[in-house]
C-alpha cells in the first residue's frame, strides 16, 4: 500500500523516530500506526512516549475547591490571547465554581445555572462567543470529595488565581490533621503535574496496557538469544520498573527522589497524625487529546516518502 507523508509525520510525531525509520516501520504493518508504534520500540529506535497531553487547544484550566472537596474544569477558546483576557478568565472562574456546587460531571455543569446569568453555562458560554470575538467551548469537568481529610488544588504556571494550562487535584482520606493532609496533598498535586502517571496503583492500571508492554519487553528480551526461563525474568524486571514509571505510588517523588510516593505518604503520617490513603487525583492538561488539524507538512517529510 501507498504511504502517506501525512502517515509519517504522525507517526513521526508519536515517537520521535527518524523519517525513513517512520516510513519503514509504516510499509511493514501496511500503514496501522499502533503496530508500527510497536515495531520502532522492538527495534529499539523509539520509546513511543505517545504525546496525548499535545496541546492542540488553547483556553484555561480552572481549579476551586471547599474544605473537603475540589473541581476541575477546562473551558477553551481559538489563541492564546484569548485565555489571557479578563472576562474569559471571569467566566472559566465561575464554570470551577459551578462544578463544585453540581457534583462536577461535565453533563450536569453545562446544564446548570450560570451565577448571575439566569442561564445555563453553556448559553453563557455561547453569549460570549458574539463579545469576546471567537469561537468558546466547555469541553470538561470534574470532582473530588473526601469524608474526612483534604482535596488539595495546584494549577501550573497560573495565568490567575485558580486558572492555568495544567491543573491536578489530590484527594487524601484521614481522619487526623486536615491542614497537613492538604499540604502534604498539594506536594503530590505538584508531583503529578510533573510526572503525569498512568494510575494510582499497580491494580488500576489498563490491563491492555499492561500486556502491550510485556509483550514488547519479551521481544526486545528474545534479541538477546538468551534461554526463555532467562527472558522470563527479564520481562518481570523491566516490568517493575515500567510501574515505577507510570503508577504514581511508586514513583520516585518529585521533592525527593530518593524515596517513592508511597513512603513520602508514610512519613507524612507523623505530621498528619493518623493513617492516610491517597484516595484519587485527577489532572487536566489543557488541549489533551484535541487532535488539530495539520495542513502544512514539511517538505523534507513528503521527500522521504517519495523514496
Amino acid at each position: 500500500m501507498s504511504i502517506s507523508a501525512a502517515q509519517v509525520k504522525e507517526l513521526r510525531d508519536l515517537t520521535g523516530a527518524g523519517m525513513m525509520d517512520c516510513k519503514a516501520a509504516l510499509n511493514e504493518t501496511n500503514g496501522n500506526m499502533e503496530e508500527a508504534i510497536d515495531w520502532l520500540r522492538k527495534k529499539g529506535i523509539s520509546k513511543a512516549d505517545k504525546k496525548a497531553g499535545r496541546t492542540a487547544a488553547e483556553g484555561l484550566i480552572g481549579v476551586d475547591s471547599g474544605v473537603r472537596e475540589a473541581a476541575i474544569v477546562e473551558v477553551n477558546s481559538e489563541t492564546d490571547f484569548v485565555a489571557r483576557n479578563a472576562a474569559f478568565q471571569e467566566i472559566v472562574a465561575n464554570v470551577a465554581k459551578v462544578a463544585l456546587a453540581y457534583g462536577g460531571k461535565t453533563e450536569a455543569v453545562a446544564a446548570a445555572p450560570y451565577p448571575g446569568s439566569g442561564k445555563s453555562v453553556t448559553e453563557t458560554i455561547k453569549d460570549a462567543v458574539g463579545t469576546i470575538g471567537e469561537n468558546l467551548g466547555f469541553r470538561r469537568s470534574a470532582k473530588l470529595t473526601v469524608e474526612h481529610g483534604a482535596v488539595a488544588t495546584y494549577v501550573h504556571n497560573a495565568v490567575a488565581d485558580g486558572l492555568g494550562k495544567l491543573g491536578v487535584l489530590v484527594a487524601i482520606e484521614t481522619t487526623g490533621n486536615a491542614h497537613a493532609a492538604n499540604a502534604f496533598a498539594r506536594q503530590v498535586a505538584m508531583h503529578v503535574a510533573a510526572t503525569n502517571p498512568m494510575a494510582l496503583t499497580t491494580e488500576e492500571l489498563d490491563p491492555v496496557a499492561v500486556e502491550r508492554e510485556k509483550a514488547i519487553f519479551a521481544d526486545q528480551a528474545r534479541q538477546s538469544g538468551k534461554p526463555e526461563a532467562i527472558i522470563e525474568k527479564m520481562v518481570e524486571g523491566r516490568l517493575r520498573k515500567f510501574y515505577e514509571e507510570v503508577v504514581l505510588l511508586k514513583q520516585a517523588f518529585v521533592l525527593n527522589p530518593d524515596i517513592t510516593v508511597e513512603k513520602a505518604l508514610k512519613d507524612a503520617e507523623s505530621e498528619i497524625g493518623a493513617p492516610a490513603k491517597i484516595a484519587a487525583y485527577l489532572r487536566f492538561a489543557l488541549g489533551e487529546g484535541i487532535e488539530k488539524e495539520e495542513t502544512d507538512f514539511a517538505a523534507e517529510v513528503a521527500a522521504a516518502v517519495k523514496k
